[in-house]
């Protein structure tokens, strides 16, 4: 066989299996809350809404247990995982200081590729900011900070944020629900995004850090007003 041949036969891009739809599908439906935390998942329930067999079903929901979405109880089997503040303030506290070191990094060495590449991810996030659905928003802001991670050449931060990233964008849901948040959190990217554009590490780390403590004020009062509420 010669090289063209073998080449021609390479999978570049290999194709979406079904297990890997069901637990994008699963994964964006506890996100965005039509699934709800405490609500106990039935696998013949979900076998029927996902169109799947009960295997593909219960690798999706050990897939999702370990994200961090889902907890197995015993005798009742899973059930969307709650959130407490005491999970969330931490997230924010690894948040904070992973992505305040990530975008000082990018403003410090941002060429122009980058600085393209960031133009283009943070109009996205614009475009979707104007719109009404929320996962758009979560999509297009994680975009927005993979390329800053990557052009910044933090790989392994960016690896303890995209496992950590299931609870980070049920957070962001949470807060983007709340008065003005689709405002507000853009303007505040934004900040970040022009201090990169500047050259300026100490400027876009410290608007980094505004834009992430915001948000954990957010959720704090969003989470604790859940916790009062009577089950």
């Amino acid at each position: 066989m010669s090289t063209k041949e073998a080449d021609f036969l390479r999978i570049e891009t290999p194709p979406t299996t079904l297990r890997e739809m069901a637990l994008d599908r699963m994964r964006r439906a506890i996100i965005s809350g039509v699934f709800e935390p405490g609500e106990r998942l039935v696998e013949r329930s979900l076998c029927d809404q996902l169109g799947v067999s009960r295997s593909v079903i219960r690798e999706v929901i050990r897939h999702l247990e370990a994200e961090g979405l889902i907890e197995m109880l015993q005798r009742q089997g899973p059930i969307v995982a709650s959130l407490s503040w005491d999970d969330a303030r931490q997230i924010y506290e690894i948040r904070a200081m992973l992505e305040a070191k990530a975008v000082a990094d990018c403003a410090q060495g941002a060429d122009a590729a980058v600085k393209a590449a960031l133009t283009q991810a943070f109009a996205a996030l614009q475009a979707a900011s104007q719109g009404a659905d929320p996962m758009a928003i979560i999509d297009a802001t994680t975009t927005f900070y993979q390329v800053i991670f990557q052009a910044g050449h933090n790989t392994m931060a960016w690896e303890i944020v995209t496992r950590l990233n299931s609870r980070i964008s049920r957070l962001r849901v949470m807060t983007l629900s709340t008065s003005g948040r689709t405002r507000s959190g853009p303007q505040q990217l934004k900040l970040i995004f022009d201090a990169i554009q500047a050259g300026d590490p100490q400027a876009a780390a410290a608007a980094c850090r505004a834009h992430v403590a915001a948000a954990a004020q957010i959720a704090h009062q969003v989470l604790l007003q859940e916790a009062a509420v009577p089950a």
